[in-house]
């Protein structure tokens, strides 16, 4: 066992926990030519480089690019920019992308011939990422050579000139590296730092601060060994790791490409020659390679590993914990959490994983009612649920049915998809031309999702497969490969209440959700804050209990993400059948409950009268005689119903629109709109409180 793996034993985690997830980011070593020579290079780049990707290579690289879609391709390698293939490369993958990253040193851009650059990549939304070591003379030509500072600054202006900086879509960034043994500072103090220095001395401005660990590979193991630090630095990683970066370390959805087409868990296990092969020993190429090759696959690891875990954490985006780990920590003041807030985070999430992926079996196992049966579904979900594999529904576990009407054809994402039941109901309703896809973090449930794909396809008739299991965590769609404004529906079983981050899971909601989306989901709200002993008991949280929402904290939630008008669809009291669970929760009401959320811009924070009137026309596809928009609209068809200008718009801006009939307009107003009763959680079990639509 490698050391790296030893430290995870001793804090008790479980080295499957580092398998290849969805991948995401490309990285490209276009090779180890370079215009400097620096001393902390995991590559030996150099000028007299001779590792340099070919057309070829590059050509499979777009291919690959072509055939699957990557939210980012990161392009690194001693100096991309003296690849005789660099700008043909980049021109034909940004088309490709989201996002194409540049790692430059920037000196680069004042070579002959390389002066056009700047323009170039401000045509090509060129995200760039430039080294720049410290923000003073000394330590940098220290570091990289002498007359490298003033080039570098040099670099910078040109690149503010173009418009770096002045634009949304023009990022520049910045990359700090350790000049000798020891670990980076506190990334946001070096980024105020950095931008208080460049700015008062060189007018300079850029986006954001990384700070990278140095790994102790190649040139920067030759400094250590020279300097007799090794030993030293060593224990400096292996005395600073934090077990918070192991869910977010880059190897899980990065995959790095080298000069010559072969693949690697990472950068680093590329300067060690770290390949990834296949069951026959042979490497694994980017030109041959299969999505299914990657997901799950183990990640090569090696005492190196502990520079990526150390302290803050390292990757190439800079710290993982502080500023990334939690966001729900982030306090209003927009200070980031300490570590130990990140380790809570994180604790949260194995806590569950634990309980979802160990302790519970099937639902019998369970200590409450969250978990409604079958008999609450309506049709035909019924019929659809009768199809579904035995294993699926006895390991699934949720509170309601939040599956709205009109989803054929639609896309749709369920959050916390567990085993894949809602997954599979949305895949029979949306049929063939729809697709759904699951997203969950716990790999026992993905495996029984994944397991029936093509049986359930071939129960339901279908010849092309309509759903993918994503590993991920809903507070990070974009990990998982969610694109923007990319789904008509949202849902969620009673999962939210499970996430440690709640305001950045309704915020990636919004995102991913296209204008007029709709977000359907049922979960566990309180009728009260709940106290910390309650949080705090794995059983209760597992049972969602302990991460219950205040019904008016949920609300604030989704007004601070511009979200003015919830509507309620039904609820439910939640029964507490073990004593000691009863004990622990006292007189706290928890009610499973429907939620309707609407992407619209036109809602207003009051239900307001506009004089008009809503027709349903009967044609939505199993509702031929009523519509129940929430727990006090209900439409009949044909019957007029006056309604509030949220309501309409409601009806009029989402798929909803062709089956009803609007009558009127905004441009006569009558005062606030007499709105009736919604279900939320009050402190009588069982009992309504009177308030507007929203």
């Amino acid at each position: 066992m490698n050391e790296f793996l030893s430290v995870l034993e001793r804090h008790g985690i479980q080295k499957d926990i580092l398998r290849r997830g969805r991948l995401t980011t490309l990285q490209v070593n276009m090779g180890d030519l370079c215009n400097q020579s620096c001393s902390h290079c995991h590559i030996e780049g150099s000028p007299k480089g001779k590792k340099i990707m070919s057309r070829k290579a590059a050509d499979a690289i777009l291919n690959f690019l072509k055939n699957n879609k990557m939210r980012t391709l990161d392009i690194t390698g001693g100096a991309p920019e003296l690849n005789p293939n660099f700008e043909y490369f980049v021109e034909s993958a940004r088309p490709l992308v989201n996002e194409l990253i540049l790692r430059s040193n920037l000196t680069v851009l004042l070579e002959k011939g390389k002066e056009h650059l700047p323009e170039f990549f401000r045509l090509n939304k060129v995200h760039l990422i430039c080294s720049l070591p410290c923000y003073t003379k000394e330590n940098v030509d220290r570091q990289r050579g002498a007359g490298v500072f003033e080039k570098s600054i040099k670099t910078l202006k040109l690149l503010n000139e173009t418009g770096f900086t002045k634009r949304n879509d023009l990022q520049l960034d910045l990359v700090y590296n350790a000049l000798g043994a020891y670990l980076p500072g506190s990334q946001d103090s070096l980024e105020r730092d950095y931008k208080k220095a460049l700015k008062d001395n060189y007018g300079i401005e850029f986006n954001r601060l990384l700070t990278i660990t140095n790994v102790p590979v190649k040139k920067f193991k030759d400094y250590l060994d020279a300097n007799n630090e090794y030993e030293k630095y060593f224990n400096v990683l292996e005395n600073n790791f934090n077990p918070a970066t192991i869910e977010t370390l880059m190897c899980r959805s990065f995959l790095s490409v080298g000069y010559d087409g072969r693949l690697y868990d990472c950068d680093f296990n590329l300067a060690l020659g770290y390949a990834l092969k296949d069951s026959k020993g042979n490497h694994l190429t980017i030109d041959k390679l299969s999505m299914e090759d990657l997901e799950e696959r183990e990640i090569i690891t090696g005492e190196h590993c502990l520079a990526c875990a150390a302290g803050s954490g390292s990757s190439c985006q800079g710290a993982l914990t502080n500023e990334r780990m939690c966001a729900a920590n982030v306090q209003e003041d927009k200070k980031h959490p300490s570590q130990e807030e990140g380790l809570v985070c994180v604790s949260a999430r194995q806590s569950v994983k634990e309980y979802y992926g160990k302790i519970l079996k099937t639902q019998k196992d369970l200590k409450t009612s969250a978990c409604c049966p079958v008999d609450d579904f309506p049709e035909p979900m019924k019929s659809i649920i009768k199809n579904i594999e035995p294993e699926i529904l006895d390991k699934f576990y949720g509170c309601g049915s939040p599956l709205p009407p009109l989803l054929e054809g639609c896309r749709v994402l369920d959050l916390g998809s567990g085993t894949g039941r809602d997954v599979y109901i949305a895949s029979a309703l949306v049929g063939e031309q729809g697709f759904v896809t699951g997203v969950d973090m716990t790999d026992e449930q993905l495996n029984v999702a994944r397991k029936y794909k093509d049986a359930q396809m071939k129960r339901f008739g279908f010849k092309r497969c309509n759903v993918d299991f994503r590993k991920g965590y809903i507070e990070d769609l974009k990990e998982a490969g969610i694109e923007d404004n990319s789904q008509d529906v949202v849902i969620s079983n009673c999962v939210i209440n499970l996430s440690p981050d709640k305001k950045n899971v309704f915020a990636e909601i919004f995102r991913v959700l296209k204008p007029g989306g709709e977000l359907y989901f049922s979960d566990v709200f309180a009728d009260r804050r709940i106290p910390d002993d309650v949080k705090n008991d794995p059983v209760l949280y597992g049972e969602c209990l302990g991460g219950t929402m205040y019904i008016e904290d949920f609300r604030r939630i989704l007004e601070s993400l511009g979200c003015l008008d919830v509507r309620y669809m039904s609820k439910r009291v939640i029964t507490i059948e073990d004593p000691k669970i009863l004990e622990k929760t006292g007189n706290i009401t928890f009610c499973s409950v429907t939620v309707r959320v609407f992407k619209l811009n036109d809602l207003e924070d009051l239900c307001e009268d506009f004089g008009q009137v809503a027709y349903y026309q009967g044609t939505i596809p199993g509702l031929p005689h009523q519509f129940v928009l929430d727990d006090h609209h209900v439409f009949l068809t044909g019957k007029p119903l006056l309604v509030c200008g949220n309501t309409a718009s409601m009806l009029t801006n989402t798929r909803y629109g062709k089956h009803f009939k609007i009558v009127g307009d905004k441009t006569r107003h009558f005062g606030p709109f007499p709105c009736g009763p919604a279900s939320t959680v009050s402190t009588t079990k069982g009992a309504k409180t009177d308030g507007s639509c929203c």
